[in-house]
């Protein structure tokens, strides 16, 4: 159980690696009265970039989000950082995107009402109509937004709109079985979280369970990443992959790669529900 009296934040960072980067910061968060609780970092030996996440526990009268933000500053600038801060005990809010496939939204759902993936869920948009008794037997809204294959940049203006109602800080695209246009990916930039049901850069694109059982794998798996302007091949979060034998049918990959699937999207998405994850160009730093 948490301590009432204390408030915990989150700090993200990077910057270029030079000496006294953990010093400056620890001696600023000590002098707030403040204690790190939690520390990640890493220094990028190719890049030589150095990247922090530090849980910061502090007395809630003594150092508030906006106080650390505005103090902070001068050392982050003084270290040419870029940097985020986060207050631990507000959730994100979360969006989630389906088409057909059920699977990943259901297992969503189920973890999200039981607790153990702390968002606020506002809605959940999809192009067809078919889960919209699950989705609202758990009291969620649910939108029901056709992409007309004749005329897609209405439905996805029309999706847009009600997700800019939602006021999401993160998308989650669980089989969402349509691709972004360009300026959807740039407007949410490393806030929409897809699922691909291959282990990636393999099998881009559709039927991925079709590609890997014509080329006789041994191994299938399931991808969580940002999306990008290039299909499949934004910023990879996690990954994992089941072992198949040679017998296995085209459905006994789709049976097993849904097991993958929801583990490795709710992993992702956990991943940046706590504030876990840096980008660096198409790759991504993750302190798990």
């Amino acid at each position: 159980m948490s301590d009432p009296e204390k408030v915990s934040f989150r700090l993200v960072a990077s910057c270029p690696d030079q000496a006294g980067i953990v010093a400056k910061v620890s001696v600023f968060i000590a002098s707030r009265n403040a204690s790190i609780v939690e520390a990640g970092q890493y220094e990028d030996p190719r890049t030589r970039t150095f990247f922090m996440r530090y849980v910061v526990s502090a007395l809630d009268h003594d150092f508030s989000l906006a106080a650390f933000s505005s103090e902070f500053e001068p050392v982050a600038k003084s270290l040419q950082m870029q940097w985020r801060i986060a207050n631990a005990s507000e959730k994100q809010r979360a969006v989630i995107l389906v088409s057909k496939f059920d699977h990943c939204l259901a297992y969503l759902l189920h973890r999200w009402r039981v607790g153990d993936l702390p968002f606020e869920l506002p809605c959940v948009i999809s192009n067809h109509d078919s889960l919209r008794n699950l989705v609202e037997w758990y009291d969620v809204p649910f939108h029901h937004i056709p992409i007309d294959k004749a005329n897609k940049q209405a439905g996805f203006q029309a999706t847009a709109d009600k997700i800019e109602e939602a006021g999401p800080d993160v998308i989650v695209l669980a089989r969402y079985m349509q691709i972004f246009p360009p300026w959807l990916c740039s407007k949410y930039r490393h806030r929409v979280i897809n699922i691909h049901h291959s282990f990636l850069p393999s099998f881009v694109g559709a039927r991925p369970y079709h590609q890997a059982e014509k080329r006789g794998v041994k191994l299938i798996g399931a991808t969580c990443h940002y999306v990008t302007e290039e299909l499949d091949a934004g910023p990879i979060i996690e990954q994992d992959i089941v072992r198949i034998k040679h017998n296995d049918t085209i459905a006994d990959m789709m049976r097993q790669g849904k097991d993958v699937e929801n583990r490795v999207l709710s992993i992702g998405l956990r991943y940046h529900l706590e504030d876990r994850i840096l980008v660096q160009g198409n790759k991504t730093i993750v302190f798990d």
